[in-house]
C-alpha cells in the first residue's frame, strides 16, 4: 500500500491575514472575515496588544454592519492609536450613529491623549453635518485652523458641507474663500447651499469661478444639475442652453436627476416646447422626472396640461410622491377643480400621506382657492405638525374669504405656538385689519410688531395700510400715507385708493386717483370701467361719454366676462349674453324668474355700469345675461335644494350682478360663493361676506 503524501496546511503570516481582513472589508465578507478572525484565536493571534489586527477586525465589522462587535473588540483593547479610534468612529458614522462619534472623539483626546488627524476631523465635522450641531462644528473649524488640517481638503469639503447642512451660508463660503485650493467637491457644496438659500448673484459669481478653475470635462453630473438650478432661478435661458451644449459635447451621462434639471430649466425659462422635447427624448423616467415635468407646467400656470399629464403619469404606473401630490393640488386650486381636488385628497389618505406637512399645506390651499374654507380649516385642524407655511395658508385662505376676525384669530394661535411670523404672515393679517377696518391694530402690526421681529415692510404692507384707511373712509389720510412713504407704489396701490374713492363715492379724489393710474398704465381696461362708473354714479354723463371716448381711441376693450361652475365633476363655462349653450333657453327663463321674483324685494338693475352704447331697455338686458348669473341660474337647475353654489368669475364681480345674487341668495335659500378676480362673496340670507366693499 502506498502511503499518501499530506501537504503541509496554508498558515497565513500576520501581514497576509491583515490583507484578507482589509479585502474582506472593503467587500463586505463577514463570512470570510470571521473565518479569519477564528483562526485568529485559534493561533492565540487575537492578543489584546496586537494593534494592527484588532485595528484590522474593528475594520471589517464596522463596514459589515455588526457595530457592537467592533465596539466590543475596541473596548478591550489595552493599547488605542488614532487608526483604532478612527475605524470605530467611521462605523458608527456610516451606520447613522452619527452621535456616538462626537463622543469618542471628546474621549480619544481625553482618554488616550490623542490629536485629531485629517481623517477622523473630517468624520467628526460630518458627524455634525448629520446630526446639525453648528457648535460643535464650529469648534472643529477652530480646531482645523489651529492645527493646519484646513489645508487639507477632505477637512474644507466637510466644513462646507457643515455649514451648509446648518444653513449657516457666511460660514461656508468663508470656508470656500479662505482656505486654498477647492475641487469639484467643494464648488459643488458652495453651489448647492447658495442655491438652497437663494444667493442668486453669489452663486453666480461661483459658477465664473469654477469655469475659469475647471475644464469643462472635469465637471459631474451634480456640477450640471446646480447650474442648470442656477439658470432656472435666475431665468437664464441662454446660458441653460450653453450648458446644456457643453454637456452633449463632453458626453456626460444623461441620468434622471440631470434630466430633471434640464426640463426644470427649460420649464422655468418658458421653453415649453424644449422642455416637452427632453422629456419625451429621456430613456428612463421615474416619479422625480415625471414631476419635473409636472412642476413646470405650473410655473407655466398650464394648469390643465398638469392634470392631463398627470394621467399619462398613470398609465406608465408611476406611484406619485407628496411633492407630485402639491404640484397636482395646486393646479386644481388654479383651475378651480373641486372634484379633481377630492378626487386626489381621497388618493392620499388612501396612500397614507396625510400627515406630510407639504401635502397638508396644498390641501389648505386648494379647498380655500374652491372656495371651501371650511374643508381647508378640517385639513389644518387635523395637522400632525405645522410649519410657518401651514399657517400662512390658513391665514392668507380666511384673508382671501374676507373673514377678518377668523384670520386674527389664527394669527393670534400662531403666536401662541411660538411659531416665528414671516413676511407673507403679515399681508395677511393687515388685510384681515383692513376687512374689519381696525386702523390702529393695523398700524400697531406694521410699525411695531413687524419691526420687532425684523421684518422689512414691504410694497404688499403698504398696499394693505392703503386699503385698511380706505375701507374705514379715511380717503385723505391714504392719500397722504401714499404721498408721504418712500416707496414706488405699483397700479394695485393706487387702484386700492381708487376703489375706496368708487365704494365711498368721493368723486373729485377718485378722478384724481383714475389719471395717475391711467398715466402708469394708458390701457388699464380696470381702472377704464371703475372711472366710467364713478362718472355714472355721481351723474357727470360728460365724463362717461369722455371714458369711452377714451377707450375708443386707445383700442381699450373689455375683458368678456367669462364664469364657471362644477357640476358632478363637470366644469361648465358661460360667457356674457352666452345663447349657445345647450340649456341656454332653459336658462334664460330661469334668470327671467329669479329677476321676476327679487325685483318686489328691492333689486333695481344698476343701468348705468353697462357700457354698451345702446337704449336703457336693451341695457338691462345685457345685465341680465352677465356670465356669473347665468352660470347661478345653471347650478341652481342642476344642484339639488340646499346645496351650495360656487362661481369662479374671471373679473371684478359688477355692482349689478352683487346686488342682485345677495337678493338671488334670498328667494332661494342657498349659499353662493363666487370668486371674482379680486376676493371671494359669500351670499348668504340676502347679505355678502365683503359688506358691499370690493
Amino acid at each position: 500500500m502506498v502511503s499518501q503524501i499530506q501537504r503541509p496546511l496554508f498558515v497565513p503570516n500576520l501581514n497576509e491575514i491583515r490583507k484578507f481582513l482589509k479585502v474582506s472589508a472593503d467587500s463586505k465578507n463577514l463570512t470570510i472575515g470571521k473565518t479569519i478572525h477564528a483562526h485568529l484565536i485559534v493561533s492565540n493571534q487575537d492578543s489584546r496588544d496586537h494593534v494592527i489586527e484588532r485595528n484590522s477586525l474593528i475594520n471589517l465589522y464596522s463596514k459589515c454592519g455588526e457595530i457592537s462587535i467592533a465596539r466590543q473588540l475596541f473596548d478591550r483593547m489595552r493599547k488605542r492609536n488614532v487608526v483604532s479610534w478612527g475605524s470605530l468612529m467611521a462605523g458608527y458614522l456610516h451606520h447613522g450613529l452619527a452621535s456616538e462619534v462626537i463622543g469618542l472623539c471628546r474621549n480619544m483626546v481625553k482618554v488616550d491623549k490623542l490629536c485629531l488627524n485629517k481623517y477622523i476631523l473630517a468624520t467628526v465635522i460630518s458627524c455634525c453635518s448629520h446630526c446639525v450641531l453648528l457648535d460643535e462644528g464650529q469648534q472643529c473649524h477652530g480646531y482645523a485652523l489651529k492645527s493646519g488640517l484646513i489645508f487639507h481638503q477632505y477637512v474644507k469639503n466637510a466644513l462646507v458641507s457643515m455649514y451648509s447642512m446648518c444653513s449657516d451660508v457666511k460660514g461656508a463660503m468663508q470656508v470656500f474663500y479662505w482656505a486654498p485650493r477647492s475641487d469639484l467637491c467643494t464648488y459643488n457644496s458652495v453651489l448647492s447651499v447658495l442655491l438652497d438659500h437663494g444667493y442668486m448673484r453669489e452663486a453666480f459669481e461661483v459658477l465664473c469661478r469654477l469655469v475659469a478653475e475647471y475644464e469643462r470635462l472635469e465637471w459631474d453630473n451634480i456640477t450640471y444639475v446646480n447650474i442648470f438650478g442656477l439658470c432656472a432661478r435666475i431665468g437664464d435661458l441662454t446660458l441653460g442652453q450653453q450648458t446644456h451644449s457643453t454637456m452633449l459635447k463632453t458626453g456626460v451621462e444623461l441620468d434622471l436627476f440631470v434630466g430633471s434639471a434640464v426640463i426644470d430649466m427649460y420649464g422655468k425659462c418658458g421653453e415649453i416646447s424644449s422642455m416637452r422635447k427632453k422629456f419625451e427624448g429621456l430613456q428612463t423616467k421615474n416619479v422625480v422626472t415625471w414631476t419635473a415635468i409636472l412642476a413646470a407646467y405650473l410655473q407655466n400656470e398650464c394648469f390643465e396640461e398638469v392634470l392631463k399629464l398627470f394621467l399619462e403619469m398613470e398609465l406608465e404606473h408611476i406611484l406619485p410622491n407628496e411633492y407630485t401630490f402639491a404640484v397636482l393640488l395646486y393646479s386644481c386650486a388654479g383651475l378651480s377643480a373641486l372634484g379633481f381636488g377630492n378626487s386626489l385628497h381621497a388618493r392620499i389618505m388612501k396612500m397614507g400621506m396625510k400627515n406630510h406637512t407639504i401635502v397638508s399645506n396644498v390641501l389648505i390651499h386648494m379647498y380655500s382657492r374652491c372656495g371651501l374654507i371650511e374643508d381647508a380649516c378640517i385639513v389644518f385642524t387635523n395637522m400632525t405638525y405645522r410649519d410657518v407655511i401651514s399657517w400662512n395658508s390658513m391665514i392668507t385662505g380666511y384673508s382671501h374669504h374676507g373673514l377678518g376676525r377668523e384670520t386674527l384669530s389664527v394669527f393670534q394661535e400662531m403666536l401662541a405656538a411660538k411659531e416665528q411670523p414671516n413676511y407673507v404672515t403679515f399681508v395677511g393679517a393687515l388685510s384681515a385689519c383692513a376687512f374689519l377696518g381696525r386702523v390702529n391694530e393695523g398700524f400697531y402690526y406694521l410699525n411695531h410688531m413687524m419691526r420687532e421681529l425684523g421684518i422689512e415692510p414691504g410694497l404688499e404692507h403698504y398696499t394693505c395700510i392703503v386699503g385698511l384707511l380706505g375701507r374705514a373712509g379715511r380717503l385723505e389720510d391714504a392719500e397722504n400715507f401714499m404721498l408721504s412713504t418712500p416707496i414706488k407704489w405699483d397700479i394695485v396701490a393706487w387702484r386700492t385708493l381708487l376703489n375706496a374713492c368708487y365704494v365711498h363715492q368721493n368723486y373729485h379724489l377718485g378722478k384724481r386717483v383714475a389719471e395717475t393710474v391711467l398715466h402708469l398704465n394708458p390701457e388699464d381696461v380696470g381702472t377704464c370701467i371703475l372711472l366710467s362708473n364713478m362718472h355714472a354714479r355721481a351723474k357727470r354723463w360728460d365724463g362717461v361719454v369722455a371714458t369711452r371716448k377714451l377707450m375708443r381711441e386707445r383700442n381699450i376693450k373689455k375683458e368678456p366676462g367669462l364664469s364657471w361652475t362644477e357640476i358632478r365633476n363637470d366644469t361648465r363655462v358661460f360667457v356674457s349674453d352666452d345663447n349657445k349653450h345647450p340649456d341656454a333657453v332653459l336658462i334664460r327663463e330661469k334668470i327671467k324668474e329669479l329677476l321676476t321674483e327679487i325685483k318686489p324685494l328691492g333689486y333695481v338693475p344698476a343701468i348705468a355700469c353697462e357700457l354698451h352704447d345702446v337704449e336703457e331697455e336693451q341695457k338691462e338686458g345685457y345685465l341680465s345675461y352677465h356670465s356669473e348669473k347665468l352660470a347661478i341660474a345653471y347650478a341652481l337647475m342642476k344642484t339639488p335644494p340646499g346645496a351650495p353654489i360656487r362661481i369662479i368669475k374671471n373679473l371684478r364681480m359688477c355692482d349689478d350682478c352683487h346686488s342682485a345674487v345677495k337678493f338671488i341668495s334670498k328667494v332661494t335659500n342657498r349659499l353662493i360663493i363666487v370668486r371674482d378676480v379680486n376676493r371671494f362673496h359669500s351670499f348668504r340670507e340676502g347679505c355678502c361676506s365683503c359688506a358691499d366693499y370690493w
